[in-house]
Parts: structure tokens; C-alpha cells; sequence
């Protein structure tokens, strides 16, 4: 897969997780990477870059399985990126479906 591709629906796949609730950075390698074939090193300078950008926010929580755990809140800007990015996807989507049936003007 292009690797630019794929790292944009990375950032829309990110961003839909945690809009459902915050994850911590592994978890989100985890659940990913049953439906796309993704690294480690993918995730975590995405991440860095949704934070900078202010679209994420990070706290830590104790873990009982070693040390503490820096989880990824989305923030209400986060919030409104992802709605726009969900727009642009489903236009995005909706054409090249078009364009695979044959559904042509």
C-alpha cells in the first residue's frame, strides 16, 4: 500500500479510536493492526505529531503490569479534525466506489 496513503487513514483510524476513549499507545497498535499491517514505529511519531498539532493530549495512569502508562485524550480541536476528516473520507470513499462500479456520467 502507498505508504502515504496509508499514513493518512493511520491519522483518521487514530483519531477514530479515540473518540471512542483514550488509549494508550500500544493499545492502539494493537487494535490497528488487526485490519492493517502496522509497526510500532508507525504509531508513536504519528502521535507525537497529533500532540504537537494539539489535537491529542497525553496523561499517565498506573499500570498493574509495570509502570506507568501515558495514555492519548482527544481534544475538542482533535474532535473537530476528526468529524472533518470523516467528511472528506466518506466523500473520498463514496467516489472511488463510483468510479469502481462504473456508475460514470
Amino acid at each position: 500500500m502507498n505508504i502515504q496513503f496509508k499514513k493518512g487513514v493511520l491519522e483518521l483510524c487514530v483519531l477514530s479510536l479515540l473518540d471512542r476513549r483514550d488509549h494508550y499507545g500500544y493499545e492502539l497498535v494493537e487494535k490497528i493492526s488487526k485490519f492493517i499491517n502496522i509497526s510500532e514505529g508507525t504509531i508513536y511519531p504519528l502521535l507525537r505529531k497529533l500532540r504537537t498539532e494539539g489535537y491529542v493530549s497525553t496523561y499517565l495512569e498506573e499500570s498493574q503490569e509495570g509502570p506507568p502508562r501515558k495514555y492519548y485524550k482527544l481534544t475538542e480541536k482533535g474532535k473537530e479534525v476528526f468529524e472533518e476528516l470523516m467528511i472528506e473520507w466518506e466523500s473520498f470513499v463514496d467516489g472511488v466506489n463510483n468510479i469502481l462500479r462504473g456508475d460514470l456520467m
